[in-house]
């Protein structure tokens, strides 16, 4: 893993914002089923916030105030005091999506190893939740074997080299923004449709 974290923070940080744009895609459809079953959170404000993102990979030239998004993005938190599984893997959307923003307000050099982990423990939470295992070791092996988890290492894998290989163009960006959407499945596996 050491050698994806290195890769992952040796890239450029537009090429670092394209990745972790991806896994934003892929952690909205959580988003989306907590608004949709606690009646929380706007999945619309939260879609403008990550469109604007894309548009800024983009269109270079482009003035978005992301202190403003940013400021909206803290809005759309579901309640402090919601400690349900879908208020956690909601707010880790917001974590990722927050991160990201500060990216494109100046410096976090951390965000993008941020991004990856966030997703990775959600998937890991879910396991744990789905799969009950008290013992440590018998969790960290079941976790490390389920293919939820290899799918979440694929999906990043498969961002990472999508990002690091070309010119981040227009189509390249559409292509990551598919791939990131992964047709409406979170990674966790759900859909909101």
């Amino acid at each position: 893993m050491s050698g994806f974290f290195q890769r992952l923070q040796q890239l450029d940080p537009r090429r670092q914002q394209a990745f972790m744009a991806a896994l934003c895609e892929r952690l909205l459809p959580n988003y989306r089923l907590y608004a949709e079953t606690s009646g929380c959170g706007d999945v619309h404000g939260l879609r403008v916030i990550l469109d604007l993102v894309w548009e800024q990979l983009a269109v270079r030239e482009a003035r978005i105030d992301f202190d403003r998004q940013a400021e909206k993005l803290a809005d759309l938190e579901p309640p402090a005091e919601d400690d349900s599984f879908g208020a956690r893997r909601a707010l880790e959307a917001v974590v990722a999506l927050s991160a990201l923003l500060d990216t494109l307000r100046g410096e976090a050099p951390e965000a993008v190893l941020e991004v990856s982990r966030a997703s990775r423990s959600g998937v890991r939470a879910y396991i744990e939740l789905t799969e009950g295992e008290e013992d440590a070791a018998r969790l960290g092996e079941l976790v490390r074997g389920h293919p939820l988890m290899a799918d979440e290492n694929d999906f990043q894998d498969a961002v990472l080299e999508a990002v690091e290989t070309g010119p981040l163009d227009r189509e390249a960006l559409k292509a990551l923004r598919r791939l990131g959407r992964n047709e409406g499945v979170s990674n966790l596996g759900l859909s909101a449709d």
